[in-house]
Order: C-alpha cells, then structure tokens, then sequence
C-alpha cells in the first residue's frame, strides 16, 4: 500500500513499520503507522511489533507538535469491521486535534471536553459524514506536500 501510490506518501519507517499520510484527511496531518507484515488487528501482532508501533506513533506525534501545534494528540486503533476497521490491515491513527474540529468519529468525551473547541452537550451527527467525506479529500500533490512538511520535523 504504502509507496505503491502517491496518496500514501510515506512520513517515517522503521525495520517493523510505515508512517504514511491518511489519504482522507479528517484533520490536517492525519497520520497512520501500519505495519509492513501483513495482520489484521492488535491480537495479530508480536511483542517487536507492538513496540515499534507505539515507538512510531511517539516519533510521528512530536512532528505534529512541532509542525502543527494542534490543541492534543488523538491515537486510536480498530480491531475488526464492528470497531469501524474499514482497513483489513492493522494500522494505528495518529491525529493533530485542532479547535472546532467537526470530525465525529473519536472518544465520546471529545463532544463534551470544553477544551476541544466543541459545543458543550452537542452530539455527533451522522447526517453530514458523507459532505465531510467529501471534504477531507486531499490531492496527491497536497497529501505529498503534507507528509514532507511532517517529515521534515521528525526528532532525530
């Protein structure tokens, strides 16, 4: 997946992983860490595995500090189709949260958190997904654009 075509431009990689650009960007610098053996989900994983993830994860997550200054950090995994996994493949979000995001998908406590630039008691509605699907696609010029600018801030 990763390399094979534009849209998943590559960030960082490890002997374990890939950190590439989410092509449909929910939040600007979406970032997911996958792994380069093919699994679905945590359980499939091994011990180095699982290590390199989070290692990843870590490097990625301070990039996006320095590139972004984004209000926190949202990290989160699916493990199967009734988690939401939409990828048969494990990979693991990592997402610069930004004030007055409209992105629903999350912890619940995200529509309350007075912090995160939402109005306090509003729940998620469904009903705009498919506009906001519609928005978050980026070009392959721009997920490119985006994954260089991160990668250019990677701890060394």
């Amino acid at each position: 997946m990763a390399g094979r075509e534009e849209r998943w431009a590559i960030i960082d990689e490890s002997e374990h992983t890939l950190t590439v650009i989410n092509p449909q960007q929910f939040e600007v610098g979406q970032c997911c860490v996958i792994t380069r053996r093919h699994v679905a989900t945590l359980l499939d994983l091994s011990r180095d595995e699982c290590q390199a993830i989070l290692v990843s994860a870590k490097r990625v997550a301070q990039a996006l500090v320095k590139t972004y200054r984004p209000l926190g950090i949202l990290t989160f995994q699916n493990n199967g189709v009734f988690s939401g996994q939409e990828t048969p493949h494990f990979h693991f979000h990592v997402v610069p949260r930004q004030e007055g995001s409209d992105w629903g998908i999350g912890p619940p406590q995200l529509a309350t958190f007075d912090g995160a630039g939402r109005q306090k008691g509003r729940a998620h509605d469904p009903g705009g997904d498919a506009q906001r699907r519609e928005r978050v696609q980026a070009t392959a010029r721009q997920l490119t654009e985006t994954a260089s600018l991160i990668r250019s801030n990677l701890p060394e």
